[in-house]
């Protein structure tokens, strides 16, 4: 089948629309980082690649297809085929991409073609193409938003109220990581590059519906092991802060819903009941031991023991109430403690302090008046 290969070059609309993507890299090439609604169903393999790879640095181009195609040929071709040809009848408004838009993606969309009858696209210039701008996204609408930052004490209810916010970034959710020593979820963070392009795509959707006030939670530069672009942060460290205010008795309660009620689920659907109650368990032992230096070493000693106590209470009669105790002493003598060093540095952004409602009042009336 000879035919016309076509390209796509509008990459907002791909972006905007959710376009699915089928990216036929290796699967490390992926892994480094890649695109939300993307599929991995590579041409060829990792071992395949680096083997490819050395042949072109020793013997040129010519030998690195030639061997290409030797490696990739007869059922393992017509596996890999099969992938992207499910992925088209899935998808049939979806297009391809390689690393440049070059010979992989190429070959990928002459071989689909001949599959399903029909010529699927390709992104122009690949992965690097896309990355390259949605970098480009991030540097210009950083710089055209009119954000406005939550902040408040630790379990005050900061994320809960934001996603009753409409025109929201929810940098917590987009690094999958809960802004804490305790915050990390069961299944691991987005690679720095995930978190960039989920950031930016948000951003170019915002922008589409308008720009109006957008809304963050107050952010240290880090969002675990993930770090804030320094053109975002630099503009949220600039916003007006509005405080969000909450007695301790509900911020022990949201924290408790937080770090046992939801993170133990997160475990269990994951790892079954019991194999999951234990990978929790060792996760937030864990996280008490990280902090072991700032908490000293008498008051880490009294909050572990609390907290193995609570756990083992947990398990025997499913009571949570046990953990009221350590959640209550960490946020009085040490979160509190940290709080109002920070917010000290910041009174001059203060805008607004009070409970949701006062927070929705004040942003309603903002917005509108923007």
């Amino acid at each position: 089948m000879s035919q016309e290969l076509p390209e796509i070059d509008d990459y907002r609309r791909l972006f905007l629309e959710d376009v699915p993507l089928l990216d036929v890299r290796a699967p490390v090439e992926f892994t480094q980082g890649a695109f939300p609604h993307t599929e991995n169903h590579p041409l060829i393999n990792d071992a395949e690649r680096e083997e490819i790879g050395t042949l072109y640095k020793d013997l040129g181009q010519d030998a690195a297809v030639d061997r290409g195609h030797e490696l990739v040929h007869g059922d393992t071709r017509a596996a890999r085929v099969a992938a992207w040809q499910s992925f088209a009848e899935r998808y049939p408004d979806g297009a391809l991409y390689c690393f440049r838009g070059g010979m992989r993606s190429k070959i990928s969309q002459q071989w689909l073609a001949e599959a399903i009858g029909h010529p699927y696209p390709r992104v122009k210039g690949g992965y690097k193409a896309l990355r390259r701008f949605l970098i480009e996204q991030l540097e210009q609408l950083c710089g055209q938003i009119h954000p406005l930052v939550i902040g408040g004490r630790t379990g005050v209810g900061k994320t809960l109220f934001l996603k009753t916010l409409p025109h929201t970034i929810d940098l917590e959710g987009l690094a999958w990581h809960r802004g804490s020593a305790f915050g990390r979820h069961a299944t691991p963070q987005p690679t720095q590059i995930d978190f960039e392009n989920r950031l930016a795509i948000a951003l170019l959707k915002h922008h589409a519906a308008g720009n109006a006030p957008l809304v963050f939670e107050d952010e240290s530069r880090n969002v675990g092991s993930r770090s804030v672009p320094p053109v975002l942060y630099q503009r949220l460290e600039r916003a007006p802060l509005l405080l969000l205010e909450a007695d301790i008795d509900t911020r022990i309660g949201y924290t408790r819903q937080e770090y046992v009620n939801e993170a133990l689920d997160e475990y269990q659907s994951l790892h079954g009941e019991q194999a999951g109650f234990t990978l929790w368990a060792e996760s937030l032992i864990d996280s008490m031991d990280r902090i072991r230096k700032r908490l000293g070493g008498e008051r880490h000693q009294q909050l572990r023991a609390l907290l193995i106590g609570a756990i083992d209470t947990q398990r025997r009669n499913g009571d949570v109430s046990g953990h009221d105790a350590w959640i209550r002493s960490l946020l009085v003598d040490y979160y509190d403690p940290m709080y109002d060093y920070q917010i000290g540095k910041k009174q001059d952004r203060v805008t607004v302090r009070g409970d949701t409602e006062v927070l929705r009042d004040w942003i309603d009336s903002h917005t509108r008046n923007s």
